[in-house]
């Protein structure tokens, strides 16, 4: 099994940073902590950061029959039957429109759609190391670390790989 790191990219760390600083600041002003009295709806911006923290992409590991996407606590595993090709594309998610998922905070995971590639589901921390997965009914993006090893190392039928 080859493992993968998933860098991230400036613009998941900004937008992490900020978001969390944002988050646990209206979390402090809702709670009353500087008040001296505790307001328990106040600790959902909290929430919302320690639930997509959960979701943080680790890596990424390629097995003979399927793709691991190796998240904080748990894995998810992807099948790879009937992947057609694999390619490279940094700009696989530029114009993409989120349908349901996380924008960037702690990565870019869900469903999206964009010209390109119409729908897909994204398990992304770094766009510009995008490698667009192409199955018969469905397209997944992810962005290991060295991804032109990545698609070499799949199984793919006759290197489909671009």
């Amino acid at each position: 099994m080859k493992q993968y790191p998933a860098p991230w990219s400036k613009t998941l760390v900004v937008i992490s940073t900020l978001a969390s600083v944002l988050c646990l600041g209206i979390t402090l002003s809702l709670t009353g902590l500087f008040h001296g009295w505790l307001r328990w709806e106040g600790l959902l911006p909290l929430a919302i950061v320690l639930v997509s923290a959960l979701f943080t992409i680790r890596g990424y590991a390629v097995t003979p029959d399927a793709l691991l996407v190796r998240r904080l606590f748990w894995t998810t595993r992807l099948p790879l039957a009937g992947l057609e090709s694999a390619q490279v594309e940094p700009e696989a998610m530029r114009g993409s429109i989120r349908t349901f998922g996380n924008g960037g905070l702690f990565s870019f995971t869900g469903f999206y759609r964009n010209r390109l590639l119409g729908a897909y589901r994204a398990f992304v921390t770094d766009p510009r190391q995008a490698v667009v997965l192409r199955f018969p009914k469905r397209n997944v993006v992810v962005s290991p670390g060295a991804p032109e090893e990545f698609v070499r190392d799949l199984p793919l039928p006759n290197h489909a790989a671009a």
